[in-house]
């Protein structure tokens, strides 16, 4: 299991990393909001340790990007503030959990599994299929018979759009509004790079399906059985 740690005070951070670590959890440690939304832009977490007095962009403002980008990861906040008000406001925007500063670890590790035992459950987009190419969106996994690719957050966002739509032509307003957080400043060009990737890696496992884009209207799925 992979969790986010998102805690300014250095010393805090470096304690808890080592416990979950010890507890045989993957860690990721950031600082600050800015440093945290980088780690969730590129990578899958089962789990988000957030606190809310976070320098450069504050805990809530995180959490709200994350809820705003269809992002359902399991978040327990972690933080002093601690008054109902606090939490409401919290939980209002999509915090699963809440636990207030001093805490006891036993107290934080046993929410920790609680969370992550909330698995969703498996239906029949848990994993897609389109031409020779089957895509584990839990996992991040794109594979061609026995070769396989991981995909990074918006790899994975945009490969899940155009694998549903097939042979359909995905407009570019359409990949935007589910691959992107609303708020966030997106141009052609940026979809642009992300493709190139993802075209880049289809390449790396030797499939036969391509994307195809069609000028001013958008990309979609074509593959060719040889």
């Amino acid at each position: 299991m992979k969790i986010l740690l998102v805690e300014d005070t250095e010393q805090l951070n470096k304690a808890l990393t080592t416990v979950l670590r010890r507890n045989s959890y993957v860690v990721d440690s950031a600082f600050d909001g800015e440093e945290a939304l980088i780690f969730i832009e590129q990578y899958q977490y089962d789990l988000i340790i957030l606190d809310i007095m976070l320098p450069k962009v504050n805990g809530l403002e995180v959490l709200k990007r994350i809820r705003g980008s269809k992002n359902q990861t399991p978040v327990l906040l972690l933080t002093a503030k601690s008054t109902t008000e606090d939490k409401i406001t919290g939980l209002d925007l999509g915090a699963d959990d809440y636990l207030s500063k001093p805490f006891v670890i036993d107290e934080l590790l046993a929410r920790i599994r609680a969370l992550l035992r909330r698995t969703p459950q498996i239906n029949e987009e848990t994993v897609l299929t389109y031409g020779d190419l089957k895509l584990d969106i839990q996992n991040s996994v794109l594979s061609h018979k026995e070769e396989k690719v991981t995909l990074m957050n918006k790899e994975l966002q945009i490969m899940s759009i155009l694998m549903k739509s097939g042979a359909k032509i995905v407009s570019l307003d359409t990949i935007t509004k589910n691959a992107w957080d609303i708020e966030a400043y997106t141009t052609s060009e940026n979809v642009w790079v992300f493709i190139s990737y993802i075209r880049k890696k289809l390449e790396s496992i030797h499939s036969n399906t391509k994307i195809k884009s069609i000028r001013y209207q958008g990309y979609y799925l074509e593959y060719t059985n040889d």
